[in-house]
């Protein structure tokens, strides 16, 4: 029989994975205690935990990157992308919710489901990429398509990341299209033609996720 000192909490996710996978082995005693990782003494004094970066507001997406922390727990840590279901798989966790949630709350949902196997699981989550924070913008210009909502962009933002304007376009036709809670669309007009002659520039309102400028 193999001995492990100390409590299960003590032992680490590591000495957890390596039982599960001598399987029988360990039953016989076959197996060297050796490849077990030897509990600290009780001596020792174990330095706490870095602090957490808590984000309350930022509610994750489908395909933002998410790093995730297991405080001295290097097999369960990893980067991993929010799939298109929103969820993420975790070894011993399996699949949680990531969509909808903040970090901190991922945090949470993921600790609970470590404790059955570390006594006081540290979890840090981390919006390391944010993919989910799209709009879109088509008609004539010369880049359509989804992109990124970086650092508070506006409708002028988007037409220039889009490329500028394709010949024949109706510059005081624009419009940006967004969708509301109750599933409805609200369809806001952008003249493109008095917003750099500076006027009606309240017109050039910040993009949400989701939205998609139309230029006809």
């Amino acid at each position: 029989m193999i001995r492990i000192p100390g409590t299960l909490g003590r032992v680490g996710l590591s000495a957890i994975l390596v039982l599960m996978s001598i399987g029988l082995a360990a039953q016989t005693g076959s197996a060297p205690a050796t490849d077990l990782p030897r509990a600290q003494s009780s001596q020792s004094v174990e330095a706490a935990p870095p602090a957490k970066p808590h984000d309350d507001s930022f509610v994750i997406g489908n395909d933002d990157v998410l790093a995730i922390n297991v405080w001295k727990e290097p097999d369960v840590s990893r980067s991993i992308p929010v799939r298109s279901d929103g969820k993420i798989s975790l070894p011993l966790v399996g699949e949680v919710q990531a969509t909808g949630r903040t970090p901190l709350k991922l945090e949470q949902d993921i600790a609970v489901r470590l404790k059955n196997y570390i006594a006081e699981p540290e979890v840090t989550v981390i919006v390391q990429q944010i993919n989910s924070q799209k709009f879109n913008i088509l008609g004539f210009v010369n880049r359509p398509g989804s992109y990124v909502i970086n650092n508070s962009a506006t409708v002028l933002d988007a037409i220039a990341i889009a490329g500028g304007f394709r010949d024949f376009a109706k510059q005081k036709s624009i419009y940006v299209l967004r969708q509301n809670a109750d599933g409805t669309e609200t369809r806001m007009p952008f003249n493109y033609k008095e917003v750099v002659k500076g006027k009606n520039i309240n017109q050039n309102i910040k993009l949400q996720p989701r939205d998609t400028i139309v230029v006809p």
